[in-house]
């Protein structure tokens, strides 16, 4: 028998975890809030360790917290922006607007609009959308196999804002075992080691982004080039300084 979506009533396939049309879970029994939009749908990976929940869910503390922020923002410049009158609202987002049909997109563009959606949330302070809208924006990346480096620093990125700083710090290591000294692969460890509270390890990648930092630059790599401001945050974090505000034109498209 052909399921429906509870909430707006499109037909899904019989593995469909999210409404492709509206976002909402399938077979969850979500709620829907006054607003007209399904509620938050439980995260697809588990909650961070209480200890780090006493800080921020996505964030280490302090000087962590405002350079991930800060490479964040500059981050969402280099897709195409998600614009308010055409995005459907999350849980918090509160727009009513109507939704895009994420199914007519490309994998690709899919990816990209759910993961520059939920940076944007991590911006706006909004919890309880990415929550609801990271586990579809994973899943849509992960979908991308096999994942090159710049999409498993993305996928990474992912799981820090998320909390789960176990898929993050595997998408580091992954990129890492291909290329040792891939900066990417160095800030994205040095993040999900500092959210996992394991000092020591990030001591280590730390250690190692300096000792490297220069040479790899100098190589000019395309997902060096579109994720400076990334490599720009790491570098004031490392030594110490407070992170400035980054150029909101970002570096163009990836």
């Amino acid at each position: 028998m052909q399921k429906h979506c509870s909430n707006c009533g499109a037909a899904l396939g019989e593995t469909a975890k999210f409404c492709h049309r509206c976002g909402a879970a399938v077979g969850g029994g979500a709620s829907t809030p006054a607003s007209g939009e399904p509620a938050a749908g439980r995260p697809a990976h588990p909650a961070p360790a209480p200890a780090a929940q006493t800080i921020l869910p996505w964030a280490v503390a302090g000087i962590a917290l405002l350079c991930l922020l800060a490479f964040i923002v500059a981050m969402n410049w280099r897709r195409a922006p998600v614009t308010a009158p055409t995005t459907a609202a999350a849980p918090g987002g509160g727009t009513g607007a109507r939704a895009v049909d994420i199914s007519q997109m490309s994998p690709d563009e899919r990816a990209d609009r759910l993961f520059n959606r939920v940076m944007t949330y991590v911006t706006q302070g909004h919890r309880d959308s990415i929550e609801f809208f990271a586990p579809m924006a994973i899943q849509s990346m992960q979908a991308l196999a096999p994942l090159n480096a710049h999409r498993r620093y993305d996928l990474g990125l992912l799981g820090v804002v998320s909390g789960d700083g176990a898929m993050a710090r595997a998408q580091a290591d992954t990129i890492l075992a291909e290329q040792p000294d891939h900066l990417l692969g160095l800030i994205l460890g040095m993040r999900a080691a500092g959210l996992q509270l394991d000092a020591a390890a990030r001591a280590q990648y730390v250690e190692h982004f300096e000792r490297v930092l220069a040479a790899e630059r100098a190589k000019r790599l395309p997902e060096y080039v579109d994720h400076a401001p990334d490599i720009d945050a790491a570098v004031r974090e490392v030594d110490g300084r407070a992170p400035s505000t980054p150029n909101p034109q970002g570096t163009g498209p990836s």
